[in-house]
């Protein structure tokens, strides 16, 4: 639908992002996008400026903003603590090429945070923190094989990346369904796995294809029962989910975690968390054939360290998780009201980063997906309804992850709120009459 009047309109409103997207398509392959997720038809804004829930585009145009650094903004855009933390380092040194004392001083708050961090390691992704889980993994049960959950995202690299995912070595990955209980035991019984990699939350940014609490609950046990290591991928739920991550909520101690994201407050950065014995395979005094050597330009670099030492503080008391959990939890309910009413065929779910299902609704819940089929939560043949949503919020001044998720922050207000109910509502309605739902 390139060519109809909502495009059109869309196009001739933003002249400047519409000059900018023609220069990145002769640079950046994914059709001029430098992620995935920012893939669009005809061209995604080009953001010039952003504070608190806000952010404007290089034509002028204001949008309530729900992709909120893909969810590493839990505090929202331009905190001034986080803003003043870095101006301050920058003035110092941007990086130093040496042991400084703020990377002391975001570890002592992340273990504050997260007591399973006996040993921290500091990375310049959350994907290179899974990396660098996997191989200590090895390290420590001499077994090579790693098992893997349907939907979960955990990066790009060749192990990490979904199964068949083009150019990727998936020789030791075994994937399986979340959920089942007797399915993750057989697997684990083989002795085979030296580590089972899941995702805080769920499958697909912490629950698109959500994930009982109790499946993860017996996962330590098994794990442990079979030789296992369990690694939990807290790069999206890390001082998000809440101020002691998803694994505070669920109540475990992983062997290992990977956070990101939010830990830095914006700025870059991963981190692997967990047991000293397993990260002890760092050290240069681990024995021969068993140490693991670690570089990384970018790790612990003084200006990340700055804003992920703002950050974590502000995180200790979890104010920021509760007034983003509770602007999730009034968007969700205030949205699926108003689409119920109006008798749309779409509901948001999820917990502070709200997931939206277009369909025939089977039932009504604001926690839980709509359908009990997981599969149409996430099915390809889908996506044209997504990315026609994602065009109709932009027109109307709502910014999501590729039509398909809001993510919130404690900046978000009731009247940011409004704005995106009025808007969704709207959007939905508008997609019927066009036959798109």
């Amino acid at each position: 639908m390139e060519s109809d009047d909502l495009t059109r309109a869309y196009i001739g409103a933003r002249p400047r992002s519409a000059a900018l997207a023609g220069r990145a398509r002769g640079f950046f392959a994914a059709r001029g996008a430098t992620h995935f997720s920012r893939v669009m038809a005809p061209f995604r804004p080009y953001i010039v400026r952003a504070q608190g829930a806000r952010k404007w585009d290089a034509d002028g145009h204001e949008y309530v903003d729900y992709v909120m650094g893909h969810g590493a903004l839990i505090l929202g855009h331009s905190h001034p603590a986080v803003i003043e933390a870095i101006g301050a380092q920058s003035r110092l040194g941007l990086h130093y090429g040496d042991s400084h004392p703020l990377e002391v001083e975001w570890a002592e708050l992340i273990r504050a945070l997260m007591p399973a961090a006996e040993r921290i390691e500091f990375f310049a992704s959350g994907q290179e923190a899974n990396q660098m889980g996997i191989r200590l993994a090895r390290v420590a049960t001499g077994r090579k094989r790693l098992l893997k959950f349907k939907y979960n995202y955990h990066g790009w690299a060749d192990e990490l990346a979904g199964a068949g995912t083009a150019g990727a070595l998936e020789d030791h990955i075994t994937t399986i369904g979340a959920n089942d209980l007797e399915l993750l035991e057989r697997e684990l019984a083989s002795g085979t796995y030296a580590c089972a990699l899941i995702e805080g939350g769920g499958g697909r940014l912490s629950g698109r294809v959500p994930t009982d609490p109790d499946f993860f609950r017996a996962m330590p046990g098994l794990c442990e029962r079979y030789g296992t290591l369990l690694l939990l991928d807290e790069v999206v739920t890390g001082f998000r989910e809440a101020a002691g991550g998803w694994q505070s909520v669920v109540g475990i101690r992983p062997d290992l975690t990977s956070v990101g994201k939010a830990a830095g407050g914006g700025m870059g950065c991963g981190a692997l968390l967990g047991r000293a014995d397993l990260l002890a395979a760092l050290s240069p005094d681990a024995p021969p054939g068993r140490g693991v050597l670690h570089g990384g330009t970018w790790n612990a670099v003084p200006v990340t360290c700055a804003a992920g030492v703002a950050a974590c503080g502000l995180y200790q008391d979890g104010a920021p998780q509760r007034a983003a959990n509770a602007a999730a939890a009034q968007l969700r309910q205030q949205a699926n009201t108003s689409l119920r009413r109006a008798g749309l065929p779409a509901r948001l779910y999820g917990r502070s980063i709200c997931h939206i299902y277009l369909g025939a609704i089977e039932r009504e819940t604001d926690a839980d997906p709509p359908v009990s089929d997981t599969a149409r939560l996430v099915d390809p043949g889908a996506a044209a309804r997504y990315q026609r949503l994602e065009l109709q919020l932009l027109t109307r001044g709502i910014a999501t992850t590729r039509g398909e998720v809001f993510t919130l922050s404690a900046a978000h207000s009731s009247a940011d709120i409004a704005l995106t109910v009025e808007a969704l509502t709207a959007s939905v309605g508008a997609m019927v009459d066009e036959g798109m739902l």
